[in-house]
């Protein structure tokens, strides 16, 4: 495999990812790349994000010299098909999909509405060996309010066709300044939000029931046996560190860890060691 910076990220010496695609149950396209060697581990994005746009293909690289990596777009994003309708069961096809061209055993990461997706995954497919989830938004408590209607608005720009208002809508719930917003109008990042807002009322689906207010269906993810790292950031909301912590708290085998200085759009360089000592562990007791 030729060497090249994969991105300017990337740590010296890293190795250009691999194209590839995958075929899910419901005859959709999921494409992604591969880089590194090792047991792989496989990267679930946020929302609005895919490969290339987001922290995932930074991650990646700081990964690959442990592990063989797999980064992709979620369907509906960037080279993946989009094939109607939709539900999170496809989602999880999707990732079935990647596992078992992995080779049948992969660990997890999920970010976001991505770590909800891959806690899903976990409950319901084999193969999954160790889950590490940074963030997941999760509402448990009254410490913020219910995103109800922000989802709604969302819903309700995306059916009458309109990308920019969905994205604005958005980026409101979660909490980015109206200022930051209209400055990133004026940027070609807009365009790349746009260009994948129809995917947002699909993370509303995986997400709603999730951030009502409400403690967490603990029986909803009793079968997650395996090894999971739920982690938030130090600089993050309080709300996200409570659901996360109640996240870990019910969850059979989690531990729960708070990265010093990140926020939500948390550093690869500063989350790669962390996940690589937590995956490397599950490496040690299998030696």
């Amino acid at each position: 495999m030729p060497t090249s910076a994969a991105s300017p990220d990337a740590p010296p010496g890293a190795v250009v990812p691999s194209a590839g695609s995958v075929i899910s149950r419901d005859g959709t396209r999921i494409a992604f790349e591969r880089v590194g060697t090792g047991a792989s581990v496989i990267l679930v994005d946020a929302a609005l994000c895919r490969r290339g746009l987001g922290p995932s293909t930074a991650l990646a690289a700081r990964l690959a010299s442990h592990f063989t990596v797999f980064t992709y777009d979620r369907r509906g994003r960037g080279a993946s098909g989009d094939t109607p309708p939709y539900a999170m069961e496809r989602e999880i096809e999707d990732i079935a999909a990647l596992v078992e061209t992995a080779g049948g055993s992969v660990y997890l990461w999920g970010m976001s509405s991505g770590a909800v997706l891959a806690l899903e995954a976990s409950h319901r497919l084999s193969g999954v060996r160790r889950l590490a989830i940074y963030e997941a938004p999760l509402i448990v408590d009254a410490s913020r309010p219910s995103t109800e209607q922000h989802w709604d608005r969302i819903g309700a720009a995306i059916t009458a066709g309109d990308r920019g208002a969905t994205v604005r809508e958005f980026l409101r719930m979660v909490g980015v300044p109206a200022l930051f917003v209209g400055l990133m109008r004026l940027s070609p990042m807009w365009s790349k939000l746009k260009a994948v807002a129809h995917t947002l009322p699909y993370d509303g689906i995986l997400m709603r029931d999730l951030q009502r207010g409400l403690p967490l269906p603990v029986q909803r993810w009793s079968s997650v046996t395996v090894p999971t790292l739920v982690m938030a950031g130090s600089k993050s909301a309080e709300w996200m560190r409570i659901g996360n912590r109640a996240l870990s708290r019910a969850l059979p085998r989690a531990q729960y860890r708070l990265l010093e200085g990140q926020a939500h759009n948390v550093n690869p360089k500063a989350l790669a060691p962390v996940l690589r000592a937590f995956l490397a562990d599950d490496a040690v007791l299998d030696s």
